[in-house]
């Protein structure tokens, strides 16, 4: 009988172990409407060490993780595969990283939120989807 529970709290204490994830600071930058692409931007913080590895939005054919980089005097974006979270620091998903909404199935208006999950990978390429709702701001934002 001592086994079984043995077994439970060992459980239960991994799934408290899975990283915590919270996203502040979060928008997305509204859109004209032909205008098939879109940044959005926030502040993610992990409680021990993980990899930002995927994101989508149901507004979004497909969404990516990008960074800007200077290259050759100029400023250049690329996609990127993972965006390390090194545990309790806060990473700005608005300077160097950000998130890009492409193919937009709509037009993204100011003042209305939608929704974009995060796929986090922690220590086992343990797998966290975090899900926020995420308010479009105006074309003219810029932080």
């Amino acid at each position: 009988m001592k086994y079984p529970l043995i077994a439970l709290s060992a459980a239960l204490l991994s799934l408290s172990a899975h990283a915590q994830v919270t996203v502040d600071k979060a928008w997305v930058r509204a859109t004209v409407p032909a205008q098939k692409s879109s940044g959005a931007f926030m502040t993610v913080t992990s409680a021990s060490d993980a990899k930002l590895v995927g994101v989508s939005s149901p507004v979004a054919g497909m969404a990516e993780l990008h960074q800007m980089e200077m290259q050759n005097g100029t400023m250049r974006m690329h996609h990127v595969d993972a965006v390390e979270l090194p545990a309790g620091k806060a990473v700005d998903l608005s300077a160097g990283y950000h998130v890009m909404l492409m193919d937009l199935k709509r037009q993204l208006k100011d003042g209305e939120t939608v929704p974009v999950t995060l796929v986090v990978e922690g220590k086992g390429k343990n797998r966290e989807n975090v899900t926020v709702q995420v308010p479009v701001k105006p074309i003219t934002t810029t932080r």
